[in-house]
């Protein structure tokens, strides 16, 4: 597996001790090797930035000196990922390539660090549709997004199942209208198998009730056609994200 050959740098910048003791705690449980490497400002962070793959900044940090962190990371070589830890709701726009949410506690911590990895290893995707054309062209969609995904497909739900049942899969786009097994009892079959995978279920159906069954049963929706952003958005919660920043590619 990936994870058994990867090891991951994440740099937190933050005034507060609390905040950076929490992520080196959450970094010792979390499934992916993880370093967690400290700075307090841009000044402090110039030489781990050079090395790190992930980067949690802290609202807590002036605007100036937030700004001056993004300035200094982006410079580097090959640049992290960053992400600005907010509290609350109300950031409106942020300079980071993401926005998630601030932890307080232990599992908070533990729980971003999982999820926020993804941005940096790929995750295993699975492509559910009985058309060969509307495969291809969810591939595509998916190829054009700025995460990092390893994409296979299959062509009916009993075909998913017995390849979800084998693999090791993080998301799966499951089409609703296949015939025989369709998207709804596909879904339906991971809840019972208590599978750990984040699906999103794919129709053209204009149904708002269809969106909502899926939802109920934990999957996220989205309506054909869509967009390699539409995608993204969707990615971003299973991430742990709150939203993307637009113009970052």
């Amino acid at each position: 597996m990936i994870e058994d050959l990867l090891s991951l740098r994440a740099l937190v910048v933050s005034p507060e001790q609390g905040l950076r003791d929490l992520f080196r705690h959450a970094s010792s449980s979390v499934t992916v090797p993880i370093e967690v490497i400290e700075a307090t400002d841009a000044a402090s962070c110039r030489a781990p930035a050079e090395a790190a793959d992930l980067a949690y900044l802290d609202e807590a940090l002036e605007p100036g000196e937030l700004t001056r962190v993004t300035s200094t990371i982006r410079a580097t070589a090959k640049p992290a990922f960053t992400m600005h830890l907010a509290a609350g709701a109300t950031v409106q726009s942020f300079e980071t390539d993401g926005l998630a949410g601030k932890p307080s506690r232990l599992e908070e911590a533990k729980w971003l660090l999982e999820r926020s990895v993804r941005v940096r290893l790929p995750s295993r995707v699975l492509v559910v549709d009985d058309s060969s054309t509307m495969r291809t062209i969810v591939r595509k969609t998916l190829a054009a997004t700025r995460f990092p995904l390893e994409v296979s497909d299959a062509e009916e739900g009993l075909a998913a199942l017995k390849l979800v049942r084998e693999g090791d899969f993080h998301v799966v786009f499951l089409d609703y209208n296949m015939p025989n097994f369709n998207g709804m009892d596909t879904l339906a079959e991971f809840q019972r198998e208590k599978r750990s995978v984040n699906v999103v279920m794919m129709t053209s159906t204009p149904q708002e009730e269809l969106a909502d069954r899926a939802r109920a049963l934990g999957a996220a929706f989205l309506k054909k056609p869509f967009f390699p952003a539409d995608i993204e958005a969707v990615l971003s919660g299973f991430y742990g994200l709150r939203a993307l920043n637009p113009k970052r590619a």
